[in-house]
């Protein structure tokens, strides 16, 4: 039986794919996918916009929000209850802001009850919310005007799922949720972001991998993304028309010879531009990555020894401002560097 030829422009098409199902998640979601947030605070509510596309994302971390208005409360309790559904303020605070179609993410079950059938407006809450909200809770002190009362013990622990999960995998699972400042919840995401942003061309670079297996009888299965990205690049410009990063012939062995010389095979194979796009990315993003590991080293060790020498006892514990006053202070210094360094706007 002959053989059916390998198709063309399979990579592009993956990646384009991809792109599709955040349209499908933003129509899902309404507005574009930008959602509006319902933050509640001890004295009012804030209500925050955010890509709401990002809360789909394994293991997502929070990402940037923008206030778009606080407000007071004298009877907050009042104010959204089942027993008195949503107060005039509160209601024409959300009417406000709110989009045709877009969705408002509530802190509690309750809330997308009260909401929809008050207002009709369409509600979320779910896991990925409560993640966001964990965030927010941290944060509050830098996000809204009556950010600086004292957290509650609910609001700050357990520490987020998503928090946890990037902490692990870089090997700071042992840090204490108490120890948490912002700067380190910014230097995880950071950090999440980059590996997103490599991890998110996997479908399509792993694909290509077939490619080199059918054509050059090279198996990339335990390869790097990066590693596969540089070979697909070595075999859409040949001619070296643009620096590859790394000692290639040390990367491949004896694999380097294979991609030089069936370079003229993969012509028209996959789509070049936008195989030079996700290679800048995921070089971008691992360089980044890897001056956000050092300085999240050097802000989990501020942490934690400013926490040692307070004392872990329940008497040290109840001085929770103290330490984050403390660990804010290393932290900032560190994330001043690392936004300097790493250009975030280039990864965000």
């Amino acid at each position: 039986m002959e053989e059916k030829p390998i198709a063309k422009g399979k990579v592009a098409v993956e990646e384009e794919e991809y792109e599709d199902r955040d349209d499908d998640d933003g129509a899902q979601l309404g507005n574009g996918g930008v959602i509006l947030v319902l933050f509640e605070t001890p004295t009012g509510f804030a209500l925050f916009s955010y890509d709401g596309i990002k809360l789909l994302r394994p293991h997502a971390l929070m990402h940037p929000v923008w206030l778009k208005d606080f407000q007071a409360f004298e009877d907050k309790a009042s104010a959204l209850s089942l027993d008195t559904g949503v107060s005039e303020q509160l209601a024409g605070m959300i009417r406000r802001f709110i989009c045709p179609g877009q969705t408002l993410a509530v802190g509690k079950q309750e809330y997308v009850t009260i909401i929809q059938s008050n207002l009709g407006i369409k509600c979320l809450w779910n896991a990925e919310v409560m993640e966001l909200m964990w965030g927010l809770n941290n944060l509050k002190e830098h996000l809204v005007p009556d950010g600086k009362s004292e957290l509650s013990k609910e609001d700050c622990l357990p520490m987020c799922e998503g928090m946890k999960f990037t902490l692990n995998k870089y090997g700071f699972g042992d840090l204490k949720p108490e120890m948490v400042t912002r700067s380190i919840i910014e230097a995880t995401g950071l950090l999440y972001e980059t590996d997103y942003h490599v991890r998110k061309h996997g479908e399509s670079m792993r694909y290509a991998g077939k490619h080199l297996k059918k054509i050059s009888g090279i198996n990339a299965e335990d390869w790097d993304l990066l590693k596969l990205a540089t070979a697909i690049m070595m075999l859409c410009y040949p001619n070296g028309e643009y620096k590859l990063v790394g000692n290639l012939p040390e990367l491949f062995g004896d694999d380097y010879s294979k991609l030089v010389d069936d370079a003229p095979k993969y012509k028209g194979i996959f789509r070049k531009l936008s195989c030079l796009r996700a290679y800048a990315e995921m070089v971008r993003s691992r360089r980044i990555r890897s001056k956000a590991a050092r300085r999240l080293d050097s802000l989990v060790t501020a942490a934690e020894r400013i926490y040692d020498e307070l004392g872990s006892t329940s008497a040290a514990r109840s001085d929770q401002t103290r330490v984050t006053l403390h660990c804010s202070y290393y932290a900032r210094l560190h994330l001043h560097a690392l936004v300097f360094d790493a250009d975030i706007k280039s990864v965000w």
